[in-house]
């Protein structure tokens, strides 16, 4: 699916073995990609024109180097070996992957470096403009958790939506731009590029959404029946009157407090970094190094979202947020963490290569599998120390709360990997439409009246990590699986050391020495299933 490319060919060695070509680019990559990350952690936490233009720059660099058509073919020969070491050939996999998206022309991969660069400069230093004022990201999530003026919520609501518009033409670029190289490169657009250099089938994928949509629509509906039900009496209005702004959350990827539990009290006076470690250390897992080394809260000129980062894969590992105490961000915090014990705890022994998650459904299904304790009635009891009459009220609440949080994900998912499915099949379509179609499809939200607007374009994962969000579905299924093989191996998660043994030896310690299907085969015992998931959704 590589023929045609344009890239010019470089000299590289001769006669190189595979483990001689692998330590040679381990070389010529680290400091690359270590360049990259730290001109990208600026980029987030203190934007600036000299930032970007770092970011850019490193970016841009690492790409040339991935770009080497001599190399790419070198990388292609040394695979046929059949005679290989296991380790080596799984290097030399990782390293085709990485450098066969890159098989590009120079200025399409230099365009494609601007483009990406600008445009999540942009939402950065976006602030929406709500009543006259500049206002973040935690306040319009205040308002929607809290207002009962509907008109205030509408309000606060198209704000969050207000990035679209000023992003909207610039991510419509550059999916013309991914879709120019992936076809340079013999793929039918950016969609079966993403997934055919990231060790995912596409007819698995599609046929895994067909899955779940039929374990969760029935399911969905009846809960969101209820849900619309509450909010009209919340709001005094019908409920064909509720509209976007009436839910707790802009996209509605969290269930509303009335349709499932509010925790909001519970966390309002607490330490969520304290939680953090208490949580972590209870399975004799040390997050303090990440933490020491993070950036947690909001301030202007810095991403308003949460990731974590492996700097050097040396341990130098990180977690940007904007933490405020609340239930949101006490699950952010454990999901971002979870990604940090995973990359902190592989083998220092494992190449550098390989130094990290299997896959990033892999490390998005430990996130979730912590998440999901801010819900847990053993979390609760243990870790944040409830006090028995409050814990005795939330319990009969926080079975339904958990499933409603899984449903609620789920159908957001759906929209999100469906749209841009659609997304890179026609850029030039009409997107705005679509989005809106999914969402009342998959999500049964009512679109506004008469509203023609990109809002699509508001959510940043479709401008800077596109054809991403399918890894976050099958994470829910690889942490629906490791609770069920946590139960049966350690008597649950919360405070078993046993637990987080199981994890560091099973599931972390290979870090991507194992392809993504072997390690989840081989830590749990079966393949990945929707099994576990439907189960707890029954």
């Amino acid at each position: 699916m590589l023929s045609g490319h344009r890239a010019p060919v470089r000299s590289s060695p001769v006669n190189r073995t595979p483990q001689q070509l692998v330590a040679d680019l381990e070389t010529l990559l680290r400091p690359l990609e270590l360049e990259l990350a730290e001109a990208w952690w600026e980029s987030n936490t203190r934007a600036s024109a000299e930032a970007d233009a770092r970011r850019s720059a490193a970016d841009l660099a690492r790409r040339d180097a991935l770009s080497d058509a001599g190399v790419f073919a070198e990388l292609g020969a040394a695979r046929e070996d059949d005679g290989l070491d296991p380790l080596v050939r799984r290097q030399l996999d990782v390293l085709y992957d990485m450098f066969a998206p890159n098989q590009i022309p120079d200025d399409l991969r230099r365009r494609l470096v601007e483009g990406e660069t600008a445009v999540e400069a942009t939402f950065n230093t976006f602030r929406g403009e709500l009543d006259g004022e500049r206002v973040d990201d935690n306040t319009i999530f205040e308002i929607l958790r809290t207002s009962d003026d509907s008109d205030v919520r509408r309000r606060a609501w198209e704000t969050s939506k207000q990035i679209g518009a000023e992003v909207g033409e610039q991510v419509r670029e550059l999916a013309r731009l991914r879709n120019e190289a992936a076809r340079a490169l013999g793929y039918r657009d950016h969609f079966a590029l993403a997934l055919g250099t990231g060790e995912m089938d596409e007819d698995r994928l599609l046929a895994t959404l067909d899955e779940v949509d039929r374990y969760t629509a029935a399911p969905f509906s009846e809960w969101k029946a209820g849900v619309d039900a509450a909010l009209a009496a919340r709001f005094d209005c019908d409920v064909d009157e509720l509209r976007p702004w009436h839910l707790d959350e802009p996209f509605f990827q969290d269930p509303p407090a009335r349709g499932a539990i509010d925790l909001g009290p519970v966390f309002a006076e607490r330490d969520l970094e304290a939680l953090t470690l208490r949580t972590y250390d209870g399975l004799g897992l040390d997050v303090q190094a990440v933490l020491d080394r993070s950036d947690l809260y909001t301030r202007d000129g810095k991403s308003q979202h949460a990731f974590c980062i492996n700097m050097d894969r040396e341990g130098d590992v990180r977690v940007l947020g904007n933490v405020e105490p609340n239930e949101r961000w006490a699950d952010t915090m454990l999901h971002e963490f979870g990604h940090g014990i995973y990359d902190r705890s592989v083998r220092p022994d494992v190449p550098w290569l390989l130094r990290g998650a299997a896959h990033a459904l892999t490390t998005e299904g430990i996130a979730m599998l912590f998440g999901r304790l801010v819900r847990d009635p053993d979390w609760l009891a243990n870790v944040v120390e409830l006090p028995a009459n409050e814990l005795d009220v939330l319990v009969p609440l926080l079975t339904e709360a958990r499933r409603a949080a899984l449903l609620v994900f789920a159908r957001w998912v759906l929209v999100v990997t469906h749209f841009e499915h659609a997304f890179y099949a026609d850029p030039d379509g009409d997107l705005d439409t679509l989005w809106w179609d999914l969402a009342e499809r998959y999500q049964l939200v009512r679109r506004p009246d008469g509203r023609n607007a990109p809002d699509w374009a508001s959510k940043i994962h479709l401008a800077v990590v596109p054809v991403y969000y399918q890894n976050y579905l099958y994470g829910e299924l690889v942490a629906s699986q490791l609770d069920a093989t946590l139960r049966a191996r350690a008597g649950g998660i919360v405070d078993r050391p046993e637990a987080g043994r199981f994890l560091v030896e099973e599931y972390f310690a290979p870090g991507a020495t194992l392809r993504w299907d072997h390690l989840i085969e081989r830590a749990t015992g079966e393949a990945l299933t929707a099994a576990h998931l439907a189960r707890q959704l029954a």
